[in-house]
């Protein structure tokens, strides 16, 4: 095998963010830059010399010729043997399974997630560690520290790998198997979950549902899990087919992106049951007939819910959430007598509590649960949990949201999203929060009373690591709550999430419109942080 060290200079534009680097295709289509990112990769994560690594993406444009790059990359480095998923693919959930079960060294994921793919868009690649789970801050800030001082990188040279053909290939000493994406992923499931209840749940005739791919990775998995196995009729997974820009669309699974399930879901011929998933098959939206969850409640219903299905009958230890989300389902563990904690955005801050065993499951706000079968979130496992617990309760949605509204109370919960606003705008706005954090307690905005303030810092309880700055929460008397957060997901410019939450007890007004309960919180958000004056916007991107 011939080997290249080719000289480069470092990158400043190559920080993680909450879930890896993204940029635009184009800027890692520059000479130098993927690879750049990948030898630092290899350069601070030692046990991978003489290792495995685990590898795969989305399938988004620019993710066959990364795989190929990284191939021979991991060839030069001295890695032993990469399994890599057919075609390059592996959804985020999927590879976290094949992380843990071969007991690989690590992997890297190639995925913007949710972000819009095609040669004018969005590209993503992160490193997860042996657990399987994102790397956490330690790691990521060793990786950027690399970029920064680069000065050469090491690859293979030779002709393309056969990504297509599933079996064993070799490049120099290095072994590289080529394995179905969807086999390990879908043997996991159904160790968690009671298929032949969900198979009977569609064999019933009386059960309709719709799962939108939206032209993304999740399709082929959806399929063999949902049609081919569980026995949903044919067209149960509509957008199946994964496509490099999927199919033009954003590959977001919420109400604005995912529309066509709404409108399926919706009306005298709805179907009972509709969900979607992302562009890597990471987030979930879940809906019933004209009935729409949060993902907060969500994860209550999930946490209160648990013990009826198969792989958590034995029950669950605790439940974290991400802070922005709401606090539906702190009130579920102190019904259950369970911990629960509150982290910063970001899933590798669930990894720890999941691996001490302090928690089964976990959830954040932006449509992402999953619990200890692997350390991702996972769309389709919470489609899936949803469509057991549907099988076991012989109850449709809203019945099941509404029954846990009752004996917990309804946290109303809505998100307001500024997307591509300009970046030094946006820290000014959080700094001018920062700066009068300390005048709110004790005074009133509008008919509420200020109980807190502050910017949120998180201390692990494993390993005491310290997080700051992670988003400025405004905690009310009455438990409602705004909180701020800048994103660390996008690509251009900034985005600002505003999110509101409003408690109600009384079941009487549990049936309330969302916006309609919020609108005096969103007025004291949009004033108090001069959204408006400070951004030049009048109205959110989206709300959810």
């Amino acid at each position: 095998m011939e080997m290249s060290t080719v000289n480069t200079q470092p990158f400043s534009d190559q920080r993680p963010g909450t879930s890896g680097l993204r940029k635009k295709v184009k800027v890692f289509q520059q000479p130098h830059y993927l690879e750049n990112f990948v030898q630092s990769i290899f350069d601070t994560q030692q046990d991978l010399k003489g290792g495995i690594l685990a590898l795969g993406g989305d399938g988004r444009y620019y993710n066959r010729e990364a795989s190929q790059i990284i191939i021979r990359m991991a060839a030069a480095h001295g890695i032993s043997k990469v399994i890599v998923g057919q075609g390059g693919l592996l959804s985020t959930p999927a590879a976290s399974c094949v992380i843990r079960k071969y007991k690989t060294d690590g992997g890297i994921i190639l995925s913007a997630s949710h972000n819009p793919g095609g040669p004018d868009e969005d590209f993503g690649i992160k490193f997860n560690t042996p657990n399987g789970g994102p790397a956490p801050e330690g790691v990521t800030e060793a990786i950027y520290a690399a970029t920064k001082a680069i000065s050469e990188y090491r690859i293979a040279n030779g002709e393309e790998i056969d990504l297509d053909s599933i079996g064993t290939q070799t490049l120099g000493e290095m072994s590289i198997e080529v394995i179905d994406p969807v086999t390990d992923y879908a043997e996991l499931m159904q160790e968690i979950f009671d298929f032949k209840r969900i198979h009977q749940l569609f064999n019933s005739g009386m059960f309709v549902m719709r799962f939108d791919a939206m032209h993304a990775i999740t399709g082929p998995y959806a399929k063999r899990i949902l049609e081919e196995t569980l026995g949903a009729a044919p067209g149960t997974v509509i957008n199946g087919k994964p496509k490099e820009d999927f199919g033009g669309g954003h590959p977001d699974p919420n109400l604005v992106h995912a529309n066509e399930i709404v409108v399926l879901s919706s009306g005298l011929d709805a179907v009972d049951f509709a969900a979607a998933s992302d562009g890597d098959g990471d987030r979930n939206m879940v809906l019933g007939r004209d009935f729409f969850v949060t993902p907060s409640d969500s994860l209550a219903v999930m946490a209160a819910n648990a013990h009826l299905i198969k792989g958590y009958s034995d029950g669950i230890c605790g439940v974290a959430r991400s802070m922005p989300t709401s606090q539906a389902a702190d009130r579920v563990a102190e019904s259950l007598g369970l911990e629960c904690y509150e982290t910063p955005t970001g899933w590798k801050f669930f990894g720890n509590l999941l691996d001490a065993k302090r928690i089964t499951l976990c959830g954040e706000e932006s449509f992402g649960s999953g619990s200890d079968h692997i350390r991702e979130k996972d769309g389709l496992w919470a489609v899936l949990f949803w469509l057991n617990l549907l099988a076991v309760r012989q109850e449709p949605v809203d019945k099941i949201i509404k029954d846990h509204w009752r004996q917990f109370g309804r946290n109303f919960y809505t998100r307001y999203d500024y997307e591509g606003i300009d970046k030094t705008a946006a820290e000014a706005l959080m700094q001018h929060l920062r700066d009068h954090l300390t005048d709110l307690p004790g005074n009133p905005l509008g008919d509420y009373s200020v109980d807190y303030a502050d910017d949120f810092t998180y201390t692990d309880p494993v390993d005491g690591s310290v997080s700051k700055n992670q988003g400025i929460r405004i905690g009310f008397s009455d438990g409602s709550r705004i909180v701020y957060r800048l994103s660390g997901t996008g690509t251009e410019g900034a985005t600002l999430r505003v999110y509101l939450e409003a408690y109600e007890p009384d079941p009487a007004n549990h049936d309330k419109e969302t916006q309609a309960v919020m609108q005096p919180l969103v007025a004291i958000a949009k004033s108090l942080a001069e959204i408006e004056s400070r951004t030049g916007r009048s109205e959110p991107t989206v709300i959810t």
